[in-house]
């Protein structure tokens, strides 16, 4: 079997699977969601569950367990206030209040790696509780990006536009 990625950390091996389901997520749109678990006698992340694209949040949310750690990354597609359709990815570590205090351990130790190996995640949750990770969680998340990079742009625009002011002022005089 072929490893793509060792987690330094814990010593645990991200799989080819894993990657590769991603990437199908990530550029063709194939799964809306995917959720991955360690194995701890193999010491792999595996891919535990694929959503397909018809799915929503709400399948990814009954998808993990009430008793055991996981992590998932979902497609989120949304509409800005300027009428753009944008996609953000949202990784999800799932570490219930009723799973065991060694597996919550494993997983956040092994959740940096991961995620390095999954390039192109735009947030993070860290979830013990549904209600944690709820839907307008994610779209809280998602909606202020945009606005961000737009107060951005704007206080960019203004600095250049008071930097030419001034250049003006000093060609005038």
């Amino acid at each position: 079997m072929a490893m793509a990625f060792k987690m330094a950390t814990t010593g645990m091996w991200v799989t080819d699977e894993c990657k590769n389901s991603f990437m199908e997520m990530k550029w063709k749109k194939v799964h809306r969601y995917i959720v991955f678990k360690i194995d701890e006698k193999t010491r792999l992340v595996t891919v535990d569950k694929v959503g397909g694209p018809g799915e929503n949040y709400d399948d990814l949310a009954a998808s993990l367990p009430n008793d055991d750690c996981r992590y998932a990354v979902f497609d989120f597609d949304f509409v800005t206030v300027d009428n753009c359709r944008k996609s953000k990815i949202f990784f999800i570590a799932w570490s219930p209040t009723a799973s065991r205090i060694r597996e919550k351990i494993l997983y956040a130790t092994s959740k940096d790696g991961l995620r390095r190996a999954l390039d192109g995640i735009s947030y993070e949750l860290q979830a013990t509780d549904p209600n944690e990770m709820g839907f307008d969680v994610i779209q809280d998340r998602a909606k202020k990006m945009p606005l961000l990079i737009m107060c951005q742009a704007n206080q960019l625009f203004y600095q250049s536009y008071s930097f030419i002011i001034i250049i003006m002022m000093i060609i005038i005089k």
